[in-house]
């Protein structure tokens, strides 16, 4: 493919996360492509990231971004547009946001790998601003900008000629809110880096940005009232909420760094994963050291969490659920083996050879329906 003169879209680059390693493999594919995002919080991603040249729009010039950039989301769908792409005959974008939305070359060929349609414009839209959460201000002012995002959300699909979902229940709300069909490739998982140990200690765990789809509050509750030991790995708009609610036998890790973040997956009881995952990369990577994984039985979960052999899907999406989900869980044994396994069909190069698969195919059938109409209007 390297002949194919390619450009690569990726929402922001603030922290390294399951999306950020995902466009990993998409670099890799394409190691000469130029990379375009809305910004980028220089040392932030892996070596191989952080030495390309990374073009990034007029939001990294805004003030206070590090702390106030989702205060600036009414204007990523402008700041996606204003990317000039026109020189490329192929673009992938990696998209939970804005991605998506530029602006391709009437006869380029635009794939698009969907982590999930915009969350807070559509099925999360009142876990972030629900009435209880806004002001009196916000109350006027979120709503309509958020009819908005939707509206151009759905419009600037159209400009996508081919969506991979993260997971069946991506693919399920791309063809609900854009109406159109996708294909599922899950995302990766390390393999190769998250392995098994023999040492176990007794606390659970969450690895989790810490928002509020996430439902971190439902555990946080939960491990209040059962006194369990419970470490959450993670940063977020709702860090200083948390931390006021949790109890002493709650301790919040902040940002790991992987090697450390390897150590606390590899001692770990169980992983507890309380909201909707798109896809959850994290429990493959507890998975993956042998970890089994409680899980609300919805989204993502739901197709990397093997019911009794690799952990436990609740499906009361409650403090009550969770804590019953504890106990059958104190009841049951698990195989690590068995548990790694399971993650093992999730493997990174498996995924690189699907994407490079897929890309090729999709490349083919473009450059042969081109050719076919040259010759018609021949």
């Amino acid at each position: 493919m390297n002949n194919i003169k390619a450009a690569l879209v990726h929402d922001w680059f603030p922290v390294r996360r399951g999306g950020e390693k995902v466009f990993e493999i998409f670099a890799e594919i394409f190691p000469d492509a130029p990379i375009y995002t809305l910004f980028h919080f220089p040392g932030s991603q892996i070596k191989d990231i952080e030495k390309r040249r990374v073009h990034t729009s007029f939001i990294q010039r805004l003030p206070f971004l590090r702390s106030k950039f989702r205060h600036y989301l009414p204007l990523f769908p402008l700041a996606a547009e204003l990317f000039d792409l026109q020189d490329f005959d192929l673009i992938i974008s990696s998209s939970h946001c804005v991605a998506k939305g530029i602006i391709p070359r009437p006869d380029s060929l635009h794939i698009s790998y969907i982590h999930s349609p915009m969350r807070y414009a559509w099925n999360q839209y009142f876990s972030y601003f629900s009435i209880e959460k806004l002001g009196v201000f916000s109350r006027f002012f979120i709503p309509p900008v958020i009819h908005y995002l939707r509206m151009w959300d759905e419009s600037s699909s159209h400009r996508v000629d081919h969506f991979i979902a993260n997971s069946g229940a991506v693919a399920q709300r791309i063809r609900r809110y854009y109406r159109r069909n996708a294909d599922v490739v899950h995302p990766p998982v390390e393999t190769e880096f998250f392995q098994p140990a023999e040492e176990e200690e007794d606390y659970y765990l969450i690895v989790s940005a810490l928002v509020p789809y996430k439902k971190i509050d439902i555990a946080v509750k939960a491990f209040n009232r059962s006194g369990l030991p419970l470490r959450i790995i993670g940063q977020g708009p709702d860090d200083k909420k948390l931390r006021k609610m949790a109890s002493k036998n709650i301790q919040f890790l902040g940002y790991l760094e992987d090697s450390d973040l390897l150590k606390i997956y590899q001692r770990a009881k169980a992983l507890i994963m309380p909201g909707e995952e798109d896809f959850g990369i994290n429990s493959l990577e507890s998975q993956a050291c042998g970890v089994p994984v409680i899980a609300y039985g919805q989204g993502g979960a739901a197709e990397t969490v093997i019911q009794g052999k690799t952990g436990i899907l609740f499906h009361d999406l409650s403090v009550k659920g969770l804590l019953e989900a504890l106990d059958n869980f104190n009841i049951m044994t698990f195989n690590k083996k068995s548990i790694r396994s399971n993650a093992m069909r999730f493997s990174r190069e498996a995924f690189k050879n699907k994407i490079m698969s897929y890309i090729l195919e999709k490349w083919n059938e473009h450059t042969s329906g081109i050719c076919l109409e040259n010759t018609r209007h021949a």
